[in-house]
């Protein structure tokens, strides 16, 4: 099994610091999700239906109905790739590492090309290409054009695009979750994880956009009830709070443009809204020199990648900050 951020009671053992006192940067998930209200009793006590409202609000939020709800995007990764004949897969990374882990598990042969590479990638004939958009962690992006062109020179082979975009709700207008499956990208299949933007990570929800006849094989591997009731009522409300989406949005931006200039001393910087991440190779020591101050932050290994999430409040930030200036 592979292992991902937030695990602090891991690190507050390796460490001896109490799990209290550490401050998580590891996740990449929005420290100011949205506001939780109480929740109906019903949705505890009944199993979960359809017909409650969380697909249409959904659809409403993403721009399409082809769409299926699943117990986090994870759900989604590991399954997709036994809806595939066995093929050679091509990966652009470094990415979020279940991904190829996933298609290797399903037998396929797996091709890491550097993200930049995505014509290289159409070149290499694969028939199914997969990336995150913007990837994590090295918070590059493909624009949108060329996300849907690659989709429709892969059709024209009958070939398959997989786009992950976990992190791609501060910037709406860049997703390509709207077209997946259509006439126009019929073998497009996006991903996405309220979790990151809304901070709802522990609701383990997750969509896939894609053709109906993707979705029916997912549905039926997956199984019924596979986002629980509480979680689908959760995240149905969170999708139609369009006045909190706003200012979460304009939020993120400025914090995320300042965690960029923050860790500028550390090495080379790129970044997204939800995240940042340094380029050294002093990583090891960097990842150890914040853990003893019970920072928590996440390496790539073995990439020379360190990724710092946003800090929660005012505090937090200046905890960094003494953090980095501390850094020699």
């Amino acid at each position: 099994m592979l292992y991902h951020g937030g695990r602090v009671i891991a690190a507050s053992l390796q460490y001896g610091i109490p799990p209290a006192e550490w401050l998580d940067l590891s996740t990449g998930i929005n420290p100011r999700g949205w506001p939780v209200p109480s929740l109906s009793p019903a949705c505890w006590q009944r199993l979960p239906e359809e017909d409650d409202g969380l697909e249409a609000a959904a659809a409403t939020y993403y721009g399409s109905a082809r769409l299926l709800p699943v117990p986090g995007s994870q759900a989604a990764i590991q399954t997709l790739p036994s809806l595939f004949p066995r093929a050679s897969v091509a990966v652009l990374g470094p990415l979020y590492n279940e991904h190829p882990q996933a298609w290797t598990k399903a037998g396929h042969e797996v091709r890491h090309m550097a993200y930049a590479d995505l014509a290289q990638a159409l070149e290499a004939e694969t028939p199914v290409v997969v990336l995150c958009n913007p990837n994590n962690p090295t918070a590059g992006s493909h624009p949108r054009p060329a996300i849907l062109g690659a989709a429709k020179e892969l059709q024209g082979r009958g070939g398959w695009l997989v786009v992950d975009e976990a992190f791609a709700d501060p910037l709406p207008a860049d997703s390509v979750a709207a077209l997946a499956g259509s006439a126009e990208a019929p073998n497009l299949i996006v991903l996405r994880s309220p979790g990151k933007f809304f901070g709802l990570a522990g609701a383990r929800v997750g969509f896939a956009f894609a053709a109906r006849e993707i979705l029916v094989r997912l549905r039926e591997i997956i199984g019924p009830w596979a986002v629980a009731g509480p979680s689908r009522e959760v995240t149905k409300q969170a999708l139609a709070d369009r006045k909190w989406q706003a200012e979460t949005r304009e939020t993120l931006l400025a914090e995320g443009r300042r965690l960029q200039q923050l860790l500028a001393p550390l090495g080379q910087v790129a970044g997204t809204p939800l995240f940042a991440t340094v380029t050294t190779d002093r990583a090891h020591s960097l990842v150890k020199h914040f853990a003893e101050r019970a920072i928590l932050v996440r390496h790539y290994d073995p990439q020379p990648l360190v990724r710092f999430g946003l800090p929660a409040n005012e505090i937090d930030w200046q905890r960094l900050a003494v953090a980095i200036s501390e850094w020699r």
